[in-house]
């Protein structure tokens, strides 16, 4: 469920009709409902009920914007983060250090100490030797580094191939058959509190089978470490949980995960995490843009669009689907080309869509945009960095501004021996 429907013959964010956005702010611009990512965080946490102890962190990731954050560090969520600057974000947005969790595969010196200087709640480490320098600096710091192992089960998640995280040729956590091993040398190290295991085999899951395969794997590599002395007292199930980006697409809800995590989990008296991001954010968000021009071509016309994909990659990188919607339809369907400005012949949303019938100067949105989408904005092209916007009820605001191409020139220089 979103909060982006037709009233009064436009589409509306809540209560806000998107046009009265796009005339102040320009297009594109991303909107958020708060409705939308307050209600979803509370089906999530809701979702888990059954487990007995719980601890929910974000994936800040999916939509760094601090505004996004504050709301869910009022939800009562953590964060999950990859970098130092997604630490900071995570902590400017009122998140508490220890609810942050410090995941990734490539955390330099330099993030490991500052993630132990602000006090993190835990570490997810990728590999041993990881572990081995995080043992040394938390040492050298005088502090103890609370972590736990990230492990590879080899399942695959039968997702698209750059957003797999979980087999055997990726490049995430540590083998499942010599984990073990690690786990117990790593536990015997100063500066370590190792007390759990980690998993994450992948983003955008669409079957919950290869999930629960990874988590039984999971429960008996816990099973066996405990068998033979070590202390596990948490596991980290990671995020994934897919959304629906086709109208009509009927994908496992956040019951039907929870219901699935009870069920494999009942034995395991552990503290259960959970990464999630895409499932929070995804539908709380459309890119809203104008068309410059329709063009005809060969076949059919070319719809060209003002955001491209520099403002929103998904298409792009992953042939990933957004749904395309006029903001004031007309009733009338085209089938069409969607495309940006950006000169490369990647910058394509949908070929060959039956789309509302729109034509130049007609605003349009892309759904489902509301994670992955700004996060990964660049400025290809020299063009501005795209806007955001989140609306509450009647009211909106500027949560990101747009940062023209002027100011982005502003911070290069040219040498003096070029002059």
């Amino acid at each position: 469920m979103d909060h982006f429907q037709i009233i009064g013959g436009a589409m509306n964010a809540e209560h806000v009709p998107l046009p009265d956005i796009a005339r102040a702010v320009g297009t594109p611009v991303y909107v958020y409902s708060r409705a939308t990512l307050s209600r979803h965080a509370q089906v999530f946490r809701q979702a888990l009920a059954a487990l007995p102890k719980v601890h929910i962190a974000f994936a800040v990731k999916s939509n760094p914007n601090l505004a996004v954050l504050r709301l869910l560090a009022k939800e009562g969520y953590g964060a999950d983060v990859v970098s130092e600057g997604e630490m900071n974000r995570a902590l400017a947005a009122g998140m508490a250090p220890g609810d942050v969790v410090f995941s990734g595969v490539g955390k330099t010196a330099r993030e490991l100490a500052a993630a132990l200087k602000a006090g993190i709640g835990q570490f997810n480490l990728e590999s041993e030797e990881e572990g081995v320098e995080l043992a040394q600096i938390a040492a050298s710091m005088g502090v103890v580094a609370t972590c736990t192992l990230r492990v590879n089960p080899d399942v695959d998640a039968g997702t698209h191939a750059k957003i797999s995280t979980g087999k055997a040729e990726n490049k995430f956590g540590v083998a499942y058959d010599v984990a073990g091993a690690i786990y117990t040398r790593l536990s015997a190290l100063p500066g370590l509190n190792l007390r759990g295991l980690a998993v994450h085999i992948g983003s955008q899951i669409t079957d919950l089978e290869p999930s629960r395969q990874a988590f039984v794997k999971m429960g008996a590599l816990m099973a066996g470490l405990r068998e033979q002395g070590q202390r596990v007292t948490h596991m980290d199930l990671g995020g994934g949980l897919g959304v629906p980006y086709k109208a009509g697409d009927m994908l496992p809800t956040p019951a039907d995960y929870g219901a699935m995590v009870a069920e494999v989990a009942k034995d395991w008296d552990a503290t259960v995490m959970f990464e999630p991001g895409r499932v929070i954010t995804g539908n709380a968000g459309v890119l809203v843009t104008q068309v410059v021009r329709v063009k005809q071509g060969s076949a059919r016309p070319w719809v060209v669009v003002d955001a491209a994909m520099n403002d929103l990659a998904r298409p792009a990188m992953y042939d990933a689907w957004h749904d395309f919607a006029a903001v004031q339809p007309t009733g009338d369907m085209i089938e069409a080309n969607i495309v940006g400005p950006i000169c490369e012949s990647s910058d394509t949303f949908a070929m060959a869509r039956t789309i509302d019938a729109v034509q130049a100067g007609d605003l349009a949105v892309f759904r489902t945009a509301g994670a992955y989408g700004a996060t990964m904005a660049n400025t290809y092209n020299s063009r501005a960095l795209v806007p955001e916007v989140m609306v509450d009820g009647d009211k909106w605001a500027i949560v990101a501004n747009r940062i023209e191409p002027a100011a982005i020139l502003a911070a290069e220089q040219v040498p003096d021996w070029l002059d």
